[in-house]
């Protein structure tokens, strides 16, 4: 059976538990029709790039399932007729990412505090510079243009 990954966002005013929902019910509409549900991640309330039908965050929620192609006409389908959701794409990929997704690796990673590539800034000098430039106390002084 082909492999599909299936992302919806859902509106920002519901709950937890509705958009829990709403991954269940696509869930049962896999199943119903002879496919089966790998994996099924909730990377939470985010902002949206842009504002869509007067939302700017909403509920990410990613499936990775397998199932005959006629399925994912009908999970679309009924995806389309659900007004709490607001934008949804489907797609057919060679294999599902083993592990969590790309999406749950970035949460964990601002969650344990780690700066990334950003480097650390404990290397500052005491006046908070990288020791660079030269010392404001060692240039001449400015010549005073009043006294010309």
């Amino acid at each position: 059976m082909p492999l599909y990954e299936h992302v919806f966002i859902a509106r920002q005013d519901l709950a937890q538990a509705q958009v829990d929902a709403l991954a269940q019910t696509a869930t049962d509409i896999i199943e119903a029709n002879g496919g089966k549900v790998v994996k099924t991640e909730t990377w939470g309330l985010r902002s949206l790039a842009y504002r869509i039908a007067k939302n700017r965050k909403g509920h990410y929620v990613a499936l990775d399932f397998e199932a005959p192609p006629g399925v994912t006409a009908e999970l679309e389908r009924q995806t389309q007729i659900n007004e709490d959701v607001i934008r949804y794409m489907t797609i057919r990929v060679d294999e599902h990412e083993a592990g969590p997704s790309a999406m749950m690796r970035r949460n964990e990673r601002s969650e344990r505090g780690d700066r990334g590539d950003r480097g650390d800034r404990g290397d500052r000098g005491p006046r908070g510079d990288r020791g660079d430039r030269p010392d404001r106390g060692d240039r001449a002084p400015r010549p005073d243009f009043a006294d010309a």
